[in-house]
């Protein structure tokens, strides 16, 4: 199961970093529920492995790509959202570290992995993927824009993605850059 999940994420990073044309320097917010991935109800059965194999697989290709990795905890800690401290140098931080039932098994491992992670309440991120609904959007820049991905289950989880855009402002008579639609 491990392997099987763990090639599923990185077959879901490598389509959401290539559709949502992400470039190096930008942020992707995860939110994942290994319990949803498990085939359980979301916040009952945190699987430890199953979170650390599919961190380790979304962050090795973020990393290689330049990408930076804001996890989102669970609930129970408000979906605070662990990073490294160079993706958001000046953001004021809170005390908390995850664990599996309390921040969640992908938090507890980008904690454990991030060479100087950081906890902080809010981020705005250029792309989000949320495995087993674990609502990622009030972490998402203004617009968000869905993304239907090929690759839209890890386990028994269903996966979401999206990517945003900057608003369009101006009116009738403004004239847009095609390139940021």
């Amino acid at each position: 199961m491990k392997e099987e999940v763990q090639a599923q994420a990185r077959n879901l990073i490598e389509e959401l970093i290539d559709k949502a044309q992400l470039k190096s320097g930008m942020t992707v917010v995860v939110g994942c529920s290994t319990s949803e991935i498990m085939g359980e109800r979301i916040g009952t059965d945190s699987q430890p492995e199953i979170g650390k194999a599919v961190f380790d697989a979304i962050h090795q290709s973020l990393d290689q790509a330049g990408i930076y990795l804001a996890s989102q905890c669970c609930e129970h800690l408000n979906r605070a959202i662990v990073t490294e401290r160079e993706a958001r140098p000046f953001a004021p931080t809170v005390n908390v570290v995850p664990q599996p039932k309390a921040g969640g098994s992908f938090s507890t491992a980008a904690y454990q992995a991030f060479q100087d992670p950081i906890v902080i309440e809010e981020i705005q991120a250029d792309a989000g993927i949320d495995i087993g609904n674990t609502l990622i959007g009030m972490h998402l820049k203004p617009v968000a824009v869905p993304l239907r991905l090929e690759n839209h289950r890890i386990g028994s989880a269903w996966v979401n993605a999206a990517r945003t855009r900057p608003k369009f402002i101006g009116g009738e008579r403004a004239h847009y850059n095609g390139q940021l639609k």
